[in-house]
């Protein structure tokens, strides 16, 4: 559509009531939100319905962007507050639930295979973010957000230091952390696999 303006200059002219202008912003954000989304709660209309609620909340407070700072960072801070809200909205599913929120047809999208993978390399690459998600359900939050930010949100450092409003070497923290407690978990999976009883 408009892929050569920036963030910015597409909020400026949304800003000024080229208000269609703000699909484009929605197209080059939506799919990573949605991944944040499912890997937080584990259902796709949920996260779809959360992905909905940030976007029509950027619209509405399109006027308090400030074009000094990046559009990402602005959007993912609106949308990691909804989140929050919606988690404390939400009694704590025990680990079993979430699990099994996973394993059920209605919920588990396989994408489309891209041009250069088969319909198998498809399906595997959703079950294995189906684990990931889960062993992110383990983490503290904190952690396990730090990381989605990181991996699906493809955020900075410093960008994830802004949206979760803690400093840069906390951000760096929080990653280290997480990914060397995910290594710990996928490893302990890889030894009982091995087992044989």
């Amino acid at each position: 559509m408009n892929q050569n303006l920036n963030d910015a200059n597409i909020m400026k002219r949304v800003c000024a009531g080229d208000y269609l202008l703000f699909d484009e912003l929605v197209l080059r954000y939506r799919e990573r939100l949605l991944r944040f989304a499912w890997s937080k709660y584990g259902r796709q209309i949920a996260a779809e319905d959360l992905v909905q609620e940030a976007f029509l909340a950027a619209f509405a407070a399109r006027d308090s962007y400030n074009p000094s700072f990046a559009f990402s960072t602005w959007l993912w801070t609106i949308f990691l507050n909804l989140c929050r809200r919606h988690y404390k909205q939400q009694i704590r599913q025990p680990r079993e639930m979430v699990r099994s929120s996973f394993s059920t047809s209605e919920n588990t999208v396989i994408p489309e295979p891209s041009s250069s993978e088969t319909p198998l390399q498809a399906v595997l690459k959703t079950e294995q973010f189906e684990l990931l998600t889960m062993y992110l359900a383990e983490l503290p939050e904190v952690q396990a957000d730090s990381l989605r930010l990181r991996f699906f949100g493809g955020m900075k450092f410093t960008e994830i230091a802004l949206t979760m409003d803690c400093s840069l070497s906390a951000a760096k923290i929080r990653v280290k952390n997480g990914l060397l407690q995910l290594a710990h978990r996928f490893s302990e999976d890889k030894a009982s696999e091995g087992d044989v009883s």
